[in-house]
C-alpha cells in the first residue's frame, strides 16, 4: 500500500512530537529509571500509536495485532498483576479493565453546553 504524499492536517506535526517525546524518553531514563505507574503509561502510548497505525488498512492491523498482548505481557513481567487488595485474610485480586482509548475530540468541538442538553 502506498500513502498519499500529504497527511491530514495537523498528523506530520502531531507524529513528530510523538517520535521526539519518544526519543526524549528514551534518551532521559535506564532500566533504574522506570515505576510501575511510567511503564503503564509508555506501554498505553505504544498501544494507542499501534491502534492508530493499524486503521491505514487490515494488513497494517494485522502487523500490529501482537502489540497489545506484547504490551500487556511487558506490564505482567514488571509486577502489575502482583498488586493486589488484601482483605482481612483473603487476598483478591484486582480486576484487569482496559483503559479507554484516548481520541480527539477533533477540530470545531466546543464542548457541552447547557442549551445542547436534553430535558
Amino acid at each position: 500500500m502506498e500513502l498519499p504524499d500529504r497527511a491530514a492536517p495537523g498528523v506530520e506535526a502531531l507524529a513528530g512530537a510523538a517520535a521526539d517525546a519518544a526519543c526524549a524518553l528514551a534518551d532521559a531514563v535506564g532500566p533504574a529509571g522506570w515505576n510501575l505507574a511510567a511503564a503503564e503509561d509508555a506501554a498505553d502510548a505504544i498501544d494507542t500509536l499501534a491502534a492508530a497505525l493499524a486503521d491505514i488498512d487490515p494488513e497494517a492491523a494485522r502487523l500490529l495485532a501482537a502489540v497489545p498482548d506484547a504490551t500487556k505481557a511487558l506490564l505482567r513481567h514488571l509486577g502489575q498483576e502482583q498488586e493486589a487488595d488484601v482483605i482481612g485474610s483473603a487476598t483478591v485480586a484486582r480486576p484487569s479493565l482496559p483503559k479507554p482509548r484516548r481520541r480527539g475530540l477533533g477540530p470545531g468541538w466546543q464542548g457541552v453546553t447547557a442549551t445542547s442538553a436534553k430535558r
